[in-house]
């Protein structure tokens, strides 16, 4: 498979955490317009322990434009680690298809600061196995290494379980020590292997909803 399409198909806080029934309204928060079967029970505010704290909630089709900023804004090894090496064509298409999901076999959360400013997301993209599911994980760098990769992807693996999946694959560079570093703390068995510069890894997901913080003390993302 290529980088590309790879890229295609789809980077444990001190925290204190809220669940958000009704997010209050803003443009960060989406609390207007959202789509059939929007799981609202997956928002949830989160402080972290340099008392920074982010929204989190699954995607909504009104983030094109702020989506579309943060990749066009994003510094080019960002860019080349997210995306393996190939730079996303933003065309009206492709942000459809990254915001339009179906919460189900496709599954995107966003993490918005305390200026409704985007600094994160984690998505799968169910595959041919119905319970398998490609994921990606990224964060703006002022924001890596407080816990929110750790905290997007346990949320991702909750929200996944409960959807019937079992097992998350991913791709990433050789080298690329902050998902390395995610994929080691998050607690699920594991295993991988290299080809072309590239770590193929397939994480197993648990029987139950069980991931969540409390697996390790300090989170490398």
């Amino acid at each position: 498979m290529s980088a590309a399409d790879r890229s295609r198909r789809s980077s444990v806080p001190a925290v204190t955490a809220r669940r958000e029934h009704h997010a209050p309204g803003g443009g960060s928060h989406g609390s207007a317009g959202r789509p059939q079967g929007y799981p609202a029970e997956l928002a949830v505010d989160v402080r972290f322990a340099d008392n920074r704290h982010v929204h989190i909630r699954p995607i909504l089709p009104s983030d094109a434009p702020t989506l579309a900023a943060a990749i066009a804004g994003a510094d080019a090894e960002t860019l080349r680690l997210r995306f393996l090496g190939w730079r996303p064509v933003l065309d009206d298409a492709t942000l459809r298809y990254l915001v339009e999901v179906d919460y189900r076999r496709r599954l995107a959360l966003v993490a918005f600061d305390s200026a409704g400013h985007g600094v994160g997301v984690a998505r799968y993209e169910g595959g041919p196995d119905e319970a398998v599911a490609e994921i990606a994980v990224a964060v703006a760098p002022d924001w890596r290494g407080v816990g929110l990769g750790y905290r997007l992807l346990t949320m991702l693996g909750e929200a996944a379980v409960a959807r019937g999946f079992r097992q998350f694959v991913a791709s990433y560079f050789v080298g690329n020590s902050d998902v390395e570093g995610l994929v080691k703390a998050c607690g699920l068995p594991y295993r991988s292997q290299v080809s072309q510069g590239v770590v193929e890894v397939q994480l197993a997901l648990p029987a139950t909803e069980s991931l969540g913080p409390g697996v390790v003390p300090q989170p490398p993302a």
